[in-house]
């Protein structure tokens, strides 16, 4: 005789997981958008939102963007990738190098060729010889450092232009204009209407001097997503960084995909050094990528293993950077409201959602925000070199509650493991 027993729910059941759509997603831009014209008008800091600087936080965040896409594609297969500073390193002097000598697309080619050796190294004493991953990504930017101070005095000493700390300048890459979107957008962001305005400088700063190599790094965001998220390569490649036993009892090559991954890791980080030296510089320069790998390894948790949600925090960085160097103490303080406003909402948004803990602390933080704000009329010019890195850490501070690493990541894994 069997007894009939009530189904368990399940603790996922009880509560949906939150998800993005892309109609959330715009409007959400669009009220950040509008938020950040309400603060121009406020305050009357035309560089909140003007096409410049909007397109100067484009070039600083791709970098960061790619440093974090590679440190995304080796951790989604378990391998945590501290190294991406030394990849980056190294593709600065493989564009410095292969763009001076041979051209700026040669330059491309050297940067991802050279930050590939390093993922090579980082994937041979990880995944082969089971070297602890932390050691073994600080070796490489340590090595990486050496190696390229090293190979410039070799390479760029007695060169006209050159020395042991630069490249001479490389050739521009290619960019587009849409002179007929870009003059009337001009037009419009010059008469400094609520939200219209902004909005026309942003669609400008898409189709004004844009580089080709911008336009092909942001579509490797897209392009990442669909090689892990939809097709059977990336279904295997994440499995690894899940649970390399189990994937490893259902036939996948698990040192293979590791393997894979790390070397394709370095590719990123080395076209994001590359990046540095042939669209936001003119060649390479010594200390060039000024720890983005580390920023970029910051955007990949606060984007939950993401590329879209790396994207934005790669961009948030890049915004606070360029509205830094653009517009000086006086931007920085008028941000300050807007983060002040962000933070509030944040805290309601945590509190309904029963988080009390971090809607207390992001609701204290914003009134404090808001407070500073409001009783002084600049940022001191020592804080004001902090701001990016200061939103980078408020930021993951707030969202550590929803974060999930892969729950093989950085763990050793031996072949034959799944017994």
């Amino acid at each position: 005789m069997s007894v009939a027993t009530s189904p368990v729910p399940q603790a996922a059941a009880a509560k949906k997981r939150f998800r993005w759509s892309w109609g959330m997603v715009l409007i959400a831009l669009a009220s950040a958008l509008a938020l950040l014209s309400a603060l121009r008008i406020i305050t009357g800091a035309d560089d909140l939102s003007s096409s410049g600087t909007l397109r100067a936080t484009l070039i600083a965040a791709i970098p960061i963007g790619l440093a974090g896409l590679g440190g995304l594609w080796s951790e989604r297969a378990g391998v945590v990738n501290i190294g991406l500073e030394g990849m980056m390193i190294l593709g600065t002097f493989g564009a410095g190098y292969f763009g001076y000598f041979y051209g700026p697309w040669q330059g491309v080619i050297g940067a991802i060729a050279f930050g590939a050796a390093g993922g090579l190294l980082h994937a041979i004493t990880t995944v082969i010889f089971g070297v602890d991953h932390i050691v073994s990504g600080v070796a490489i930017n340590i090595i990486a450092l050496g190696a390229v101070q090293y190979l410039a005095v070799l390479a760029f000493t007695g060169v006209p232009g050159g020395g042991q700390t630069q490249s001479p300048r490389v050739d521009n890459l290619p960019s587009i204009t849409i002179s007929a979107l870009s003059d009337p957008l001009g037009d419009l962001e010059q008469k400094h209407w609520f939200f219209v305005s902004d909005a026309a400088a942003l669609a400008r700063a898409l189709v004004t001097n844009l580089s080709l190599l911008t336009l092909i790094c942001l579509s490797l965001f897209f392009l990442t997503y669909w090689v892990l998220w939809k097709t059977s390569f990336g279904l295997h490649l994440r499995s690894c960084g899940e649970s390399p036993a189990a994937a490893e009892s259902l036939g996948v090559n698990v040192i293979r995909y590791k393997f894979t991954a790390v070397v394709i890791s370095g590719g990123f980080a080395g076209l994001g050094g590359g990046f540095l030296a042939l669209v936001a510089a003119n060649g390479f320069r010594d200390g060039q990528t000024g720890g983005r790998g580390y920023i970029g390894l910051a955007a990949m948790i606060f984007g939950n293993w993401r590329p879209f949600g790396l994207l934005a925090g790669s961009g948030l960085f890049g915004y606070t950077d360029t509205l830094r160097l653009r517009g000086g103490s006086e931007s920085i303080h008028g941000l300050l409201l807007f983060i002040a406003v962000g933070l509030v909402l944040l805290a309601l948004w945590q509190f309904r959602n029963a988080n009390h803990v971090a809607s207390l602390i992001a609701g204290l933080v914003g009134v404090a925000v808001g407070v500073w704000f409001f009783l002084t009329d600049s940022v001191p010019e020592d804080l004001t070199g902090m701001t990016p890195y200061v939103a980078t850490l408020l930021v993951l501070a707030l969202a550590s509650q929803r974060l999930r690493m892969p729950a093989a990541d950085g763990k050793t894994y031996r072949k034959g493991s799944a017994g």
